[in-house]
């Protein structure tokens, strides 16, 4: 974990231009003194009473010490778990171990409880037995009906669902929010959902900090504990054998012996792999071997390579793969002698005899060509649309600040890997080359006016060490936006870019050495050679197949490219601007990088004011970032399963060949299935092992191998206590991505509800039957499964109702690229309430670690008047502010003078660097945002209630409420209980029966996806 260094953030730069410095020790941050008045104008709350001399944010009255008024008392719940009986989390059946559950000098000791997180403190809804009940024992409701409990009417809802009055008096001038308006309570009739205590429901956040508080100062071992930390959560590895869960996460530590003992399990038997993940600061480097011209020894037969769980016989002289359990001859330049015991006696002083991630240098013979640093070749719109929107000039210092950081010293350090080179080609109705060598004083443009047949027109300097050439470069990225400017160069008016030209012409620079495109576009391209057209007009296409049509790529000369791209080790980032708001076509652009493992960063509604900084910061998170390219992707199991789909960003041309990338970088992720092709051996383990083969930033040709190891459990009982929760949430989600458009948004929306179903009815069915009937009972590993599923319906992605194609569709492949980690951000946001830190809070603690508040539900009952809140998905960075917000407040947090809603910029992307003690608080807690999210940044965007248009993103992303055309959490989880009755009383029915072609997902039924 980060130290105290990097979270003291007191200090008097600009916080984007700021290095967090340390404080002398003892010191404590300088408090603002709190101004005469705490009372915001035009408010219709009581007046504050008399400061306190304790505290710079005195109360709203003399009752209350926060920033909010004092709520009224909360209603009274007992007796609403008659609702829906008890909800029951586990089982209470012991785990069954084996006699001998050991290879390859591994133990693999089922020894972990069935709780989620092995040793770690839980909270106290656990109850005896392993099973956690919600609600009040004893209150049990055999026939499971749903009648509402004496006291409430159909539409009654306690105190806790909301946190003003229930029916508040009628105010003609008074609006209600949609944030309000979703948390408005339930009127459902006879199944009178809001009588649940919303307190006692699964919770997500509760989930994450339990975890995080435990490993801030614990490791995780590999081959130790059998469930992994939640993927959203900080953690440090201690590598034993097995790949960390930040590399690779298997669905199920015990899997089920045959295919029938997995379909009682009802879960997907798979594998998300993120290759090149980063790791934490203080983690062991992946260390990088070589074997010289003969290359790390492999099995003959299966040709997996070397690792931990791979065993040594006669003497030393055969190793036997672990995979497929062929005995191969070792190589003599590999050979060393065993013990007595069979264990080599070079295995402490192998890697890859001992960790689970390890990376081979491999010889010619892997290569297509010979290997050359990367090629980085940034093309730049230079429309009418990108100049006067000033997204050209936030592209070129974004550029700049990526590659040569904020400093302006020449002996800065250097940003690139040693070889790197860079390019630079503008485009509009032409193409703009430019040569960059370091014997020009300034930079030469070379106009190719012909867009037909296009080529490259330079032989050198078009691609040039960026340090030798720094001079150069520096002035041509500050000298482009007035060399396109129409208001200095007359008659200079070009509003139609030429994107499929330009990007023809690119691949053509890069074929011979392969590397990365960075593309800007502000308008969609309508000239020339491959020029698009609007398809998006903004009709009533929601759900029908024009909205399919929408989603796919149609123009032909776009998916050739994309081929030709993936041949050539070429991938694409696009950062697509819409400063007006317009169509650009994202399901055509966009298949370009899908295809070739790049990204596609989306502005919609650019405004350079806010969102400058947040572009320098993800151009610059893109360079820097982990990336190789030219990349093969190969995952190998043991015998009796086989791999059966992938899902992600990539190209597979037939199956069973390996997976090709363009580019592939640190933040993608792959989905992996597997299948049966017989019976498991249950006094083996099951191995898998996924090898990536690419060449590195610097020019070196690796191959990178991830192992994983799991247990073979006899029944389904011993394997669903073993179960990654995050990674079912992963599979699942990037199956559903994948069958999009080839399915509609309906049906891809109904099979998310019935495979959750499933996961649940069967768990009741087959390993709770002994619970009352009317209990719902949730899998252990699995309590907060039901709330990601909605939240996967709930997301651009998926929802119902109108949502822009380019949106939507940017959304789809964004989901199919996440790691786990960011994927789960993604579904479930953090929200953290600022007015009620306490002191420590984003400051570091005696062990030097930050102490970070806790988290709280995404549900506006949970929102207090007057408060201020971070809400972070990992895409986008809320800071909300509720309309009674206390000035004193404000002032703390932007500076003397802003004491009102009003006085704020809406357009501020980033805190001021203030001497206050909330200040330097939030402007830490920002930073460590940064530090545990996917590949985007955290621009701040500002949110106030009743002003801005990002209140709406705000309520979209209380996602336990009711919005984006979906239930609420407590109503969903009585639709399921309803489903769960029905399918036990052997009356369900489900959807588009009879459809029976068959899924690509192990684990779903057939008729889900068709």
């Amino acid at each position: 974990m980060s130290d105290y260094q990097m979270y003291h953030s007191l200090g008097g730069e600009p916080e984007e231009n700021q290095r967090l410095t340390p404080a002398a020790p003892g010191f404590r941050p300088p408090v603002a003194p709190p101004p005469s008045g705490y009372h915001q104008s035009g408010s219709n709350l009581p007046p504050p009473g008399p400061p306190y001399a304790t505290s710079p944010y005195p109360p709203q009255d003399a009752q209350q010490s926060g920033y909010f008024p004092s709520q009224p008392p909360q209603g009274n719940t007992q007796g609403l778990e008659r609702q829906m009986s008890n909800m029951a989390l586990g089982d209470t059946g012991a785990v069954r171990h084996k006699k001998r559950d050991r290879h390859a000098y591994h133990e693999l000791q089922s020894t972990g409880s069935s709780q989620p997180f092995n040793g770690i403190p839980q909270t106290p809804h656990a109850a005896q037995g392993g099973i956690a009940s919600y609600g009040t024992p004893g209150a049990l409701t055999p026939s499971g009906s749903f009648g509402p409990p004496s006291g409430y009417g159909p539409q009654g809802t306690p105190g806790a669902q909301f946190p003003v009055p229930a029916n508040p008096a009628f105010e003609s001038d008074r609006l209600v929010s949609q944030a309000e308006y979703a948390a408005r309570p339930s009127s459902s009739g006879a199944i009178a959902s809001n009588q649940l205590d919303p307190e006692q429901l699964p919770s997500v956040p509760r989930s994450r900090d339990v975890p995080a508080t435990y490993y801030l100062e614990n490791l995780f071992p590999t081959m130790e504990s059998m469930v992994p930390p939640p993927a959203s959560v900080p953690f440090a590895v201690f590598d034993q054998g097995n790949s960390s869960p930040k590399f690779a996460r298997l669905s199920m530590t015990h899997i089920p012996v045959s295919a029938e003992a997995l379909a009682a399990v009802g879960l997907p038997l798979g594998m998300t792999v993120q290759p090149l993940a980063p790791l934490q600061e203080g983690e062991q480097e992946v260390p990088v071997l070589d074997y010289g011209d003969v290359g790390p020894p492999r099995c003959r037969r299966c040709r997996a390579y070397i690792n931990p769980f791979m065993t040594f016989r006669s003497g030393g002289n055969k190793f036997v793969c672990n995979l497929c359990t062929f005995p191969n001859e070792t190589p003599m330049e590999y050979f060393a002698p065993t013990d007595p015991t069979g264990v080599r006696v070079d295995r402490l002083e192998r890697p890859e005899l001992m960790l689970g991630t390890v990376e081979f240098i491999v010889p010619k013979e892997y290569y297509t060509r010979e290997p050359v640093p990367l090629h980085w070749l940034f093309m730049i719109d230079v429309t009418e649309e990108s100049v006067n929107k000033h997204y050209l000039e936030g592209f070129c210092d974004g550029i700049l600040k990526a590659l040569y950081g904020d400093s302006s010293k020449e002996d800065a350090p250097r940003k690139l890997a040693p070889g790197v080179k860079v390019g630079i080609v503008t485009f509009d109705k032409q193409m703009h080359f430019y040569n960059l060598s370091s014997n020009l004083h300034q930079a030469q443009m070379m106009v190719m006016p012909d867009i037909d047949d296009p080529f490259v027109p330079l032989s050198e300097g078009l691609f040039v060490d960026p340090e030798d050439s720094r001079a150069v470069i520096t002035s041509l990225l500050t000298q482009l936006p007035q060399m396109f400017s129409p208001e200095i160069t007359a008659g200079l008016k070009n509003p139609e870019p030429a994107l499929l030209p330009a990007l023809d012409v690119a691949v053509q620079a890069l074929t011979a050495t392969g590397g990365k495109i960075v593309c800007s576009l502000a308008a969609l391209p309508t000239w020339g050679p491959g020029r698009l057209f609007l398809r998006d007009e903004n009709a009533a296409t929601a759900g029908t197949d024009a909205e399919k049509k929408l989603l796919t790529t149609e123009h032909p000369g776009y998916t050739k490219l994309a081929a030709r791209m993936v041949e050539a080790g070429v991938g694409a980032d696009f950062f697509l601007a819409s400063p007006s708001g317009g169509y650009l076509d994202i399901a055509t652009i966009g298949f370009v990088s899908a295809k070739t493992g790049g990204e596609v960063y989306y502005y919609p509604n650019f405004q350079a004011q806010r969102d400058t900084l947040r572009l320098a910061k993800e151009i610059d998170h893109t360079v820097s970032r982990a990336t190789g390219y030219q990349a093969l992707m190969k995952v190998r199991c043991s015998n009796g399963l086989q791999v059966s789909a992938y899902h992600g960003n990539f190209t597979h041309h037939t199956f069973g060949a390996d997976l090709e990338f363009g580019v592939i970088d640190a933040d993608k992720a792959i989905g992996i299935m597997f299948s049966y092709d017989g019976k498991l051996d249950p006094k083996l383990d099951a191995h898998f092992q996924c090898a990536t083969l690419y060449t590195t930033e610097s020019g070196q040709r690796r191959v990178r191998c991830h192992n994983l190891v799991a247990s073979v459990a006899d029944s389904g009982a011993e394997a669903i206590k073993f179960v990654d929760q995050d990674a079912i949430v992963s599979l699942i989600a990037k199956e559903a991505a994948s069958r999009v458009p080839e399915r509609s948004l309906k049906d891809v929306r109904n099979a998310i509800t019935e495979k959750t179903v499933d996961i649940l009815a069967g768990y009741r069915k087959n390993f709770s039957s002994s619970n009352p009937v009317g209990q719902l009972v949730i899998p252990e590993n699995l309590k907060e499964l039901s709330m990601y599923m909605l939240a996967l319906i709930k997301c651009r992605a998926f929802k119902g109702g109108r949502e822009p194609s380019d949106r939507r569709i940017h959304d789809v492949r964004l989901v199919r690229a996440m790691g786990p980690g960011e994927l789960s951000l993604y579904l479930y946001p953090r929200i953290i309430a600022l007015h009620d830190l306490a002191e420590g809070d984003g400051f570091a603690n005696e062990n030097g670690h930050l102490r970070m508040p806790a988290t709280q539900r995404a549900s506006f009952a949970r929102i207090n008047d007057g408060g201020a809140y971070i809400v972070d998905n990992g895409q986008t960075c809320l800071l909300w502010l509720h309309t009674h917000v206390a000035p004193a407040l404000l002032e703390d947090l932007f500076g003397p003078g802003h004491n009102t809603l009003a006085s704020i910029d809406p357009f501020s992307s980033a805190l001021p660097v203030l001497d206050t003690h909330l200040n330097a608080q939030v402007r830490n807690i920002l930073a460590y945002l940064a530090l545990s999210r996917g590949g985007k940044v955290p621009a701040l965007q500002i949110a106030r209630q009743g002003l801005d248009g990002a209140e709406f993103e705000f309520a979209r992303l209380l996602v336990e409420d009711r919005n984006n055309e979906a239930q609420s959490y407590v109503d969903w989880l009585v639709h399921l209980h309803r489903l769960i009755q029905l399918e036990m009383a052997g009356q369900r029915k489900k959807k588009d029966e009879a459809k029976s072609d068959e899924s690509l997902f192990v684990g779903l039924r057939t008729p889900y996806w068709g």
